[in-house]
């Protein structure tokens, strides 16, 4: 390519002349190409650990003149074609005119001129297409990354790293190129040459460690080999990006969401240098997820910026110092001392926002006020105008429920002062809600929504209902009598101690949260706020304020719909909580399969999962069936990452987590209970119910209050300290089934001694309890031991351990997936158990190479995780070639991709465009173990429709008979029905002797019988090669097309094209002879058969086929007939001229090549078929089993390993080479 002119002051270092004139020289870089010896290797070393641009571009061309001892770099190329499409083009366009200039610096200037202007015009050209914003040094690594490892352009470089790779005992060092679906490493030290490919989605282990052997250092784990990679700048970046860049793949693997590009990531403003643009948004979308689950946000949220800054706390009559983050509807305060004061104002809730006079002792102020009257101060904001600016900015992006579609900002915009402009004051919602909204801060007038029962009539959900405004709890307990004992009084002062907390801190979303409102979360929530503090800590309150009448619009749009999520929360509705009486009637249970169901259509990728039932009907205990919806959106899809997806891989990560926190903390423990395999059956069900399905319900409802404040990390706690109390007893544990108990009995006595609510019967408690049960626990000393014995963890630490969990639960359910596979094809294929399981390798790694390479995202798309294992992986037409081309016993050469097309649409059975793994090996199994019968039957079928495309066959009518053929046996089975049904009913008209009771009985036997012949019917048939159908000429011709370019590589290959052409000529034979008797037959007939018997005809016969027939000895390049003087005369003359092609003694593998009149249709016109001629499987079987060398080819078994580590090598997984890399070798032997 053209580059801009730079100066270059020793034009022959390390460079070799290879074509000079006066005016320019073509350069080729020392140790590239042939040779180049001891200086060429020592270049090329140098070229890699200095990533020099020479490794891309090994070819230059500099300007010269004769009195200058300065030259210029004009153009560089990747080739040799590149480089001298250059050279041409100068000699041809610029040589004659500069040779005529007297001045060398003209020569110089206007060459300079000429090279920038065409420079120019390019950058011109592609102004229209996208612009990319990387910088040119990222650019050429990832030109760089492309070549070296064959990657097509879809593949883009996230960042490049120098480092080590440890090949053995031995430190490569090199570049490690992290792209979006790879982690590949290069490295040329002195002739050897290490390249490495590990796709994301084959790592199972990832992990940042330092030992004495590998000095900090990252290793990369696959089932097959550990990697090692150090001496790296910095480790921590680069580790980073290596865990977001496989969370991807594993997500990949999950669902097909994350092929999807996430276009919404923010983009920065500056361009920095050697970083790429999809660096930073992977950057973007870390800081993204961070914030977000620091302060519960929605997956929308996108930050937006964050700074230093100081709030003041009216409570504590102190400056705060912390960071202030901004987003697209937030306004974030967290103190640089860990849960010192955290805050959350969303924008919907500001009413001003100004900048105060700022003073020496507060420094550039901002004052935000809301709504519910509370204000704010931030001070020594570094950029206060700009601040304020973006608040606006989003304030005024932000909806307003209550203003509707009118903005009152626009109206009030006009009558602004400008001396009101000038003013440090963003009044922005100077207007409040009372002015605004009259009947309330719903914006919504009370006719609205307390209209007469005849207004929501045949809806499912409506504000009149009584879960729509109260809890069940409140439902239930409004009618009891007031308890006035000490239970009760300890109830009213965690209330007094409340409602001072809101006095002091605030009331609602913008609440102060501090150390204060933990402790008063860990002594129990009062059941009157719990509702509304749960909605608060979660973050789905904002989501319910957001999303007005969401719930009830799902709810009309789900209820009615059947499926099989409706019908599993149908079965699943009277399981949850039973003990309990508001579930014991048909409000408790219509509200929770309305809540189940609005949730499933919501989000179909999660549907419904066993266990969330018992979670959502706590929910629905204290909050209305909406509080209750938004609370459960905020479990399911930001607090229990997927949990309760099909394959609960959450729950299973936060299991392998448990055994890690175990092994740490209790690791005499460990080790006894891994021996009994205890704590993977017991923590599954502790952690997708919460504790509440085994522990009685008031005690567990205290750890709900606690992991909606602190999230997952109690429930680590307390499952620990659960297991340190009974440490004593687990460890005198025999087997698995008394370990079991010790625990069920410990947590069936956790009772919570404080509550007021009636007293709720633990079933589980019931069935296990023992003649001598264990001391009750307190539920309040039990979640204090925990926060004092593992109070250390930490929510950061528990995300990383998060991350090493699901790479390995994820390929451990892939391993699953592979080996249902290849069990269930045991029985369908012949290939071993080792050929299925790389087959099945081969066959995912094309699909997934498909999904995020291919051109549009009908890939993507189509991978579906639910369904069942032989379906998930299906690969199209184009990536079937491929596979079977690498594969395929049967090399045909050029004639390789008709053969594979046909295959393809032979096991598409459903004609969707796509195969799956079980056909895709049940073709291949037929090739490779099948006898000479089922080889040939292969064969045989591929042309024949469907194999055989009407394009290729040119026989559309022949196609379209084939795919109705079955229309006149179904008829004709039908006609057989009715006719033995008449037969019944004659029958039953004139009974002999039977009565009404031997009619009952017959008509019984009747209805089975015509069960067991439809069942009949429908089931599969054993294929015989009876069944067959007859190939005509065109067809046949194909098929020994497809046998002559089999046997192009073969040792033998002169003998088997005898062998084929004998048979060829014989089976001809046979179809004139079977046509010789057809035709008899039709003459002894007196007239032509109707048109209801000419179906039953063969398939040779017919017009059409004859002009098909024609068109397919004119593809053989038959003599054209003589004028016919009758149909024998023109039948036995194509005859002799088909026998004179086929049959002739001489004939060589050159003569039926694929550029030959086989192929060709040039004398299609003079020509014709023979309409009558046909031939069935068994002559072609009885034929071909005459010649010995044709025998022994299809008899012959193949190895597919062979096949296999072939195409495994074309992957480039690992090599190592002693001389020049592979694509410069094929350059310089082309």
């Amino acid at each position: 390519m053209w580059i801009e002119p730079e100066e270059v002051l020793l034009a022959g270092a390390l460079w070799v002349s290879e074509r000079a004139n006066p005016f320019f020289i073509l350069q080729r870089r020392r140790g590239h190409g042939r040779g180049g010896g001891l200086s060429g290797l020592l270049v090329g070393t140098l070229d890699v650990v200095l990533d020099s641009s020479a490794r891309v571009a090994p070819y230059r061309i500099l300007l010269q003149t004769a009195d200058s001892q300065i030259y210029w770099n004009i153009a560089c190329g990747s080739s040799r074609k590149e480089i001298t499409e250059h050279w041409d083009w100068l000699e041809s366009n610029l040589l004659q005119t500069i040779s005529i200039f007297d001045n060398d610096e003209d020569v110089i200037t206007f060459v300079k001129g000429k090279i920038s202007g065409i420079i120019a015009e390019e950058n011109r050209l592609k102004q229209s297409e996208e612009q990319e914003e990387d910088s040119g040094k990222f650019r050429e690594a990832e030109l760089k990354m492309r070549k070296l490892f064959g990657m097509p352009e879809e593949e883009k470089l996230v960042n490049y790293y120098s480092c080590s790779y440890w090949k053995g005992r031995v430190p490569r060092q090199g570049w490690l190129y992290l792209s979006i679906n790879h982690l590949c490493f290069y490295s040329f030290l002195l002739g050897k040459e290490v390249t490495l490919v590990v796709p994301w989605t084959e790592v199972t282990r990832l992990e940042k460690n330092a030992t004495l052997v590998f000095p900090e250092s990252v290793r990369v784990s696959t089932r097959d080999a550990e990697h090692f990679f150090s001496m790296f700048l910095n480790i921590n970046d680069t580790f980073k990006l290596m865990e977001q860049l496989a969370n991807i793949a594993m997500r990949q693997l999950l669902d097909n969401e994350a092929f999807a590009a996430d276009r919404s990531l923010p983009k920065a403003c500056k361009t920095l240098k050697n970083v790429s643009a999809l660096k930073r948004d992977f950057d973007a979308r870390a800081k993204n997820e961070w914030y977000r689950s620091m302060f519960r946000l929605t997956q929308d949220e996108r930050l937006d910026g964050h700074t230093d800054c100081t709030l003041w706390t009216p409570f504590a009559k102190m400056h705060v110092v912390g960071q202030l983050f901004i987003s697209n509807n937030y306004i974030c305060f967290s103190s640089r001392e860990e849960d010192l004061c955290q805050l959350i104002i969303p924008l919907r809730e500001v009413t001003i926002v100004e900048k105060a006079d700022s003073s020496s002792v507060l420094p550039c102020p901002v004052s935000i006020s809301t709504k519910n009257k509370m204000n704010f101060l931030f001070a020594n904001l570094k950029d206060r105008d700009f601040l304020v600016q973006r608040i606006s900015d989003f304030l005024q992006r932000t909806p307003d429920s209550c203003w509707g579609e009118t903005n009152p900002l626009s109206l009030l915009a006009s009558s602004v002062c400008p001396v009101h402009k000038r003013r440090s004051s963003y009044r922005l919602r100077r207007l409040t809600l009372v002015s605004l909204c009259p009947q309330g801060s719903s914006g919504v007038s009370p006719s609205s929504s307390t209209g007469p029962d005849s207004a929501h009539k045949g809806r499912h959900y409506h504000p009149g209902l009584p879960t729509a405004k109260q809890s069940l709890l409140q439902l239930y307990h409004r009618d009891g009598p007031e308890d006035l004992g000490p239970k009760a009084m300890k109830e009213r002062m965690k209330e007094e101690a409340w409602n001072i907390h809101f006095s002091e801190f605030g009331r609602g979303v913008c609440m102060y949260r501090t150390s204060r409102t933990r402790e008063l979360v860990l002594n129990g929530i009062p059941e009157c706020l719990r509702g509304e503090l749960w909605l608060l800590f979660s973050g789905a309150q904002n989501e319910l304020a957001s999303h007005p009448g969401y719930y009830g619009d799902l709810v009309e749009q789900a209820m009615g719909l059947c499926s099989l999520a409706t019908e599993e929360i149908e079965r699943d509705l009277h399981r949850s909580m039973p003990e309990h009486r508001a579930f014991q009637n048909e409000m408790g249970i219509a509200a929770l399969r309305r809540v189940l169901t609005a949730y499933a259509h919501r989000n179909p990728n999660i549907g419904y999962c066993q266990a969330m039932n018992i979670v959502t009907s706590v929910l629905l205990l204290y909050g209305t069936e909406e509080e209750a919806f938004w609370l459960l959106v905020a479990l399911c899809e930001r607090m229990l990452p997927d949990y309760y997806n099909t394959r609960v891989v959450g729950a299973l990560v936060d299991q392998g987590v448990f055994e890690d926190l175990t092994r740490a903390f209790l690791p005499q423990l460990y080790e006894h209970m891994q021996d009994l395999g205890v704590i993977t059956t017991i923590s599954l069900s502790w952690f997708l119910t919460l504790f509440l399905s085994v522990m009685p319900f008031d005690s567990a409802v205290l750890l709900v209050d606690c992991f909606f404040y602190e999230g997952i990390k109690v429930i680590f706690q307390v499952a620990l300290a659960v297991l340190h109390d009974n440490m004593d007893a687990l460890l005198a544990c025999s087997d698995e089934g008394e370990a079991m108990t010790i625990l069920g009995r410990y947590l069936d006595n956790v009772v919570n001694r404080q509550t007021v609510a009636p007293p709720t019967p633990h079933l589980h408690a019931m069935l296990t309890s023992g003649d001598d049960p264990p001391p009750e626990i307190d539920v309040f000393d039990l979640i204090k031991a925990s926060y004092e014995r593992f109070g250390s963890l930490r929510s950061d630490v528990i995300e990383q351990m998060r991350f090493k969990q699901r790479l390995k639960v994820i390929q451990s359910l892939e391993d699953t997936a592979k080996r249902s596979v290849v069990r269930a094809m045991m029985t369908e294929s012949a290939f071993s158990i080792e050929e299925l399981e790389e087959l099945y390798c081969l066959f995912k790694s094309k699909h997934m190479t498909s999904c995020y390479w291919g051109s549009s995202s009908s890939a993507a798309e189509r991978h579906d995780p639910s369904l069942p294992y032989l379906e998930q992986y299906r690969i199209d037409p184009v990536q079937f070639s491929q596979l079977f081309s690498a594969l395929s016993p049967w090399v045909c050469g050029s004639h390789t991709p008709t053969l594979s097309a046909r295959l393809f649409r032979l096991l598409d059975q459903n004609q969707d465009g796509l195969v799956n793994f079980k056909e895709f090996s049940t073709g291949l199994s037929g090739m490779y173990h099948g006898d000479m019968t089922e080889k040939l039957k292969l064969l045989y079928k591929l042309h024949l429709p469907p194999a055989l495309s009407a394009e290729e066959a040119e026989s559309a009518l022949e196609a379209t008979h084939f795919f109705t053929e079955d229309e006149p046996q179904e008829s004709s089975f039908l006609s057989d029905l009715d006719s033995v049904r008449q037969q019944e009913v004659t029958s039953g008209e004139n009974p002999k002797d039977g009565g009404e009771d031997g009619e009952e009985k017959k008509e019984v036997k009747d209805y089975r019988y015509y069960l067991r012949m439809w069942a009949k019917e429908n089931e599969p048939k054993r294929e015989t090669i009876k069944d067959l159908p007859r190939i005509n000429q065109e067809q046949f011709i194909e098929l020994c097309k497809t046998l002559y370019n089999m046997f192009s590589e073969e040792p033998s290959e002169q003998e088997l094209y005898h062998a084929i052409a004998t048979v060829a000529s014989l089976l001809l034979r046979i179809g004139e002879v079977g046509k010789k008797f057809g035709n008899g037959a039709k003459k002894s007939e007196p007239q032509a058969p109707p048109p209801a018997q000419r179906g039953e005809e063969g398939p040779g016969e017919g017009t059409s086929a004859e002009a098909q027939m024609c068109r397919a000895l004119a593809d053989a390049q038959l003599e054209p007939p003589a004028p016919q003087t009758s149909d024998e005369e023109a039948k036995d003359d194509t005859s002799v001229s088909s026998y004179s092609v086929v049959s002739s003694g001489s004939l060589q593998c050159e003569d039926i090549a694929d550029d030959t009149v086989l192929v060709s249709g040039e004398h299609r016109r003079g020509s014709t078929l023979d309409a009558d001629w046909s031939i069935t499987f068994e002559q072609v079987l009885a034929s071909l089993l005459t010649e010995p060398a044709l025998v022994e080819y299809f008899e012959r078994k193949v190895d597919i390993q062979v096949k296999i580590a072939a195409c495994k090598a074309q992957r480039a997984v690992e090599r190592q080479i002693s001389s020049a890399s592979d694509h410069e070798l094929g350059q310089h032997s082309s």
